[in-house]
């Protein structure tokens, strides 16, 4: 047997494995690494967070990136040459992050690598009848495994896709195996570029488990952010909180089809960017909004896409704790208008379930890492957009 199918093996059949999540998300902001001890699968899994740090991608970075990023036109050679260099640098940010926790690369069985998201085009997007739900992520998994000597899963995604799935939101598989609950209705709301959240019914049937995207999260906030105050983010929301909501463009903002197609469903910057604001702008007759009044509107925006999505699934006569990760959780301004558009609801966040809210999304991919080797049993009812899958390509280092 080949020596790194046998260390394979021997990893899938501890009874606990160290896995580093990896997790680079549309706001390109860096690398959030989680180093994560894992026992047992399914909904047996626990998950204790041992280490997590964000390491922060330089501006020359995320300019290389942005070259290729959510365009339908792009110089290929680009997109060729960032495949493996991102990998490489993965790959080394984790070394960089071992040492300096004093771990050693051995004492990790595995690397769950997402990538970057460069393209996603589920069909519903893409409209075009002979090719299926597609979505790509770069930064390949050979790269990070020789770089590190750790063994890669990668390319999580492109399972879900096989089976009749969008490649997003993946987040049901981790939420429900990390955090359901019997006796208590959650919904696990996380924001990031695009929002997305998680519902786990107080039964805690795996088939009534879904995922599914609401629309924008941070990524108009964050581009606005660059482009008027030449920052990554509005810190503290202080730019929206100053301006005054226009009426008008957030109703136009609102009519884009995919806010009334059925969930499951996903979408991502390709569509919600600075463009569709502009489009938007123009068709309400509001190009001549002040920074802070767009901000502020931008911010109404995800509020009320993520607010109107969480309140269908909401049941009269139950209560429902919504628990919230990711970027926009920091975001005072964003989280308030949320709570205060879903009164019914009480709201906290993945912290008092015992995962940073931070890390979440890079625990969730060490969480699928450790279904693929160790599990892979829990049933989904094989529903459209929730397959039941094992997912992740393995690579070795050698």
């Amino acid at each position: 047997m080949n020596p790194q199918i046998q260390q394979l093996y021997n990893s899938a059949n501890k009874t606990q494995r160290r896995i580093i999540g990896l997790m680079s998300g549309t706001s390109l902001d860096g690398l959030d690494v989680a180093l994560c001890r894992i026992t047992g699968s399914g909904p047996d899994t626990e998950v204790a967070l041992e280490r997590f740090t964000t390491v922060s991608y330089e501006d020359s970075f995320k300019n290389e990136i942005r070259m290729i990023f959510a365009k339908r036109e792009i110089d290929f050679e680009q997109l060729c040459l960032l495949n493996p260099y991102i990998g490489q640098l993965h790959g080394q940010m984790i070394l960089d992050c071992l040492r300096k926790w004093n771990i050693k690369p051995d004492e990790v069985d595995i690397v769950a690598s997402h990538g970057q998201t460069v393209y996603h085009a589920p069909k519903s997007q893409h409209r075009r009848d002979k090719f299926p739900n597609a979505t790509l992520q770069i930064g390949d998994g050979d790269h990070v495994a020789a770089t590190t000597g750790i063994i890669t899963f990668s390319d999580f995604r492109q399972k879900h896709v096989a089976l009749g799935g969008e490649g997003a939101p993946l987040a049901v598989y981790g939420d429900y195996f990390m955090f359901s609950q019997k006796g208590e209705n959650r919904i696990l709301l996380n924001m990031g570029g695009i929002a997305n959240f998680t519902y786990l019914p107080a039964d805690g049937e795996a088939r009534n488990v879904f995922t599914t995207d609401t629309g924008p999260g941070n990524t108009l906030l964050d581009a606005y952010a660059r482009r008027f105050l030449n920052k990554a983010y509005d810190e503290d929301g202080r730019l929206a909180a100053s301006g005054q909501v226009s009426t008008a463009l957030l109703e136009a903002l609102k009519t884009n089809p995919f806010f009334e197609a059925p969930f499951p469903k996903t979408t991502g910057p390709e569509v919600f960017n600075p463009a569709y604001v502009e489009a938007m702008q123009e068709k309400s007759h509001t190009a001549h909004l002040s920074a802070a009044d767009l901000m502020a509107t931008l911010v109404q925006f995800s509020a009320e896409t993520i607010a109107s999505s969480i309140r269908r699934v909401l049941r009269a006569g139950e209560t429902y704790r919504v628990y919230m990760s990711g970027g926009g959780m920091h975001n005072p301004v964003l989280t308030n208008t949320i709570q205060e558009l879903l009164p019914t609801c009480s709201f906290g966040v993945t912290d008092e379930l015992g995962i940073n809210g931070d890390a979440k999304e890079a625990v969730l991919f060490a969480v699928l890492a450790n279904e693929s080797l160790a599990g892979g049993t829990t049933s989904f009812g094989d529903r459209q957009g929730v397959p039941t899958v094992s997912m992740g390509k393995v690579s070795f280092p050698k």
